[in-house]
């Protein structure tokens, strides 16, 4: 099986990563940093996994050719790219906000316009996307990352339609709600603390093995996460008491207590490794917060 995974250098990615090598897949990784790619592969040819490591960033399509080429054929291809930013939609910069829109969003789309065309040209393949609990609810200080969410959930539904006529290609859409990845932590900040999963939080093996079963047996749309649904309930049939209740749960269990200057994360480029930013403390002029994930 030849697998390509958009997205693989850290969490879900990197997991789902490790799950198909852990098959024996033929894996094509691609994520923005080498050097994490670098970690990543090493990991799966320890588990016997043939690997090829393709730097690329979703918002360029000119770099998914070279993604899609690597082996030629591509039976699944798995996208969990994403960056996300913190802050009141006022407080968050333009440029920032849109940022996390063009890499969510359109860096879906442009992982679909390539993955698309290859699977009609040899007639079968399954994209799967990752989505968010986010996708089909709404909370305060993530206003560019919901926005992003909802929209994935809708051209993945689009894609679905229009590939009605082709019975081998499936476009499949996996949903988690909280889940341990370093998302959190490298994510732009203009909340003044930092992020974290509110409970119950998920580990990111769980959504790669649903990922990894949704690939092998198609769904239009898979849930992973204990709350969802109840959250979601909430959220269509309870909107007064969803609005009320939102924020001030959003403050005590989605923002952690530790603080954090205003800094752009890992939006615009790969964050170096290294220590996170000790609380409390200003960035440097015109420098971005370190890496927090191992």
């Amino acid at each position: 099986m030849h697998v390509v995974i958009t997205g693989a250098s850290s969490g879900v990615g990197r997991a789902t990563a490790l799950a198909y090598a852990r098959e024996g897949a033929r894996l094509v990784l691609a994520a923005r940093s080498p050097a994490a790619l670098d970690r990543v592969a090493a990991s799966c040819r320890e588990l016997g996994a043939e690997v090829r490591v393709v730097p690329a960033d979703v918002t360029q399509p000119s770099t998914l050719d070279a993604v899609a080429s690597a082996f030629g054929q591509i039976d699944v291809w798995v996208h969990t790219a994403a960056v996300m930013a913190y802050g009141r939609f006022e407080d968050v910069p333009a440029e920032v906000f849109n940022r996390v829109i063009e890499t969510d969003l359109t860096g879906s789309a442009n992982v679909a316009r390539v993955a698309l065309a290859r699977f009609r040209a040899q007639g079968h393949g399954v994209l799967v996307f990752g989505g968010s609990l986010l996708g089909t609810v709404v909370t305060p200080y993530t206003s560019s990352y919901v926005t992003s969410k909802w929209g994935v959930r809708a051209l993945v539904r689009a894609l679905r339609l229009e590939t009605r006529d082709a019975s081998r290609i499936h476009v499949c859409l996996v949903s988690p709600g909280s889940v341990n990845t370093p998302i959190y932590r490298t994510a732009a900040n203009f909340a003044g603390r930092f992020g974290q999963p509110p409970p119950p939080v998920d580990s990111p093996e769980k959504v790669a093995a649903a990922i990894v079963r949704c690939a092998r047996h198609p769904r239009g749309t898979v849930s992973v996460g204990l709350a969802n649904k109840v959250i979601q309930f909430g959220f269509v049939a309870l909107p007064g008491v969803y609005d009320v209740m939102v924020g001030p749960l959003m403050r005590l269990a989605g923002l952690s207590r530790e603080k954090v200057a205003p800094h752009h994360g890992n939006v615009f480029e790969p964050l170096p490794a290294g220590e996170p930013l000790p609380a409390g403390k200003p960035l440097p002029a015109g420098k971005s917060l370190p890496a927090s994930h191992s």
